[in-house]
């Protein structure tokens, strides 16, 4: 059975941070993949201003290819929105018979589990690994048998820093990856 990890989020934009997190999770939680599922819209972000899906999954690929084992992916844009997790997990299981299904969230998320839609379905009958964040401290002795804490560095890279750098002209290519900065400049993108 192939284990995919599922790492949901806006990606807006996708950044250095997403991808070297990704690919310290993919190694430390015995992964065969990482999928990045593109989010159209997070239940828990309805007021934020998103750039188009498909610019922002153009993005992700761009990045990606480059990168073995991690892949973009427009799955959620097909489900009914908002994209709750418990909806994609079921849907995935249901078309992906020959995958083991891998929650990827991070600490901060974690905090706020308990009250994700069906946030006891998706721990008994799937695996979740949880990664570090800032000011979330987690105690790997309280966590459930099936949720497992990787200790991946703390990257302080943040989508919305990025934006607001570009929309004030300031300097943000160091935090993106090239075929990124050279999109969002040759675009236009978040100006």
């Amino acid at each position: 059975m192939i284990k995919t990890g599922l790492y949901g989020g806006s990606f807006n934009p996708i950044h250095n941070g997403h991808v070297r997190l990704a690919n310290h999770i993919l190694r430390l939680a015995g992964l065969d993949e990482v999928w990045f599922m593109v989010s159209p819209q997070n239940p828990f972000k309805v007021n934020q201003t998103l750039l188009d899906d498909h610019k922002r999954l153009e993005l992700a690929k761009l990045v990606l290819r480059r990168h073995k084992g991690l892949e973009a992916s427009d799955y959620e844009f097909r489900l009914p929105k908002p994209s709750y997790t418990w909806n994609t997990l079921q849907a995935l299981a249901k078309d992906y018979p020959d995958r083991e299904f891998v929650l990827i969230i991070g600490g901060d998320n974690w905090a706020s589990f308990p009250r994700w839609y069906h946030s006891a379905d998706i721990l008994s009958h799937h695996r979740v690994v949880v990664y570090p964040r800032k000011g979330s401290d987690i105690d790997p002795a309280s966590l459930p048998t099936n949720v497992e804490l990787v200790q991946t560095p703390l990257i302080n890279i943040s989508s919305t820093d990025i934006r607001k750098r570009i929309a004030e002209g300031r300097q943000y290519q160091h935090l993106v990856p090239k075929a990124v900065a050279d999109a969002i400049e040759q675009q236009q993108l978040y100006k």
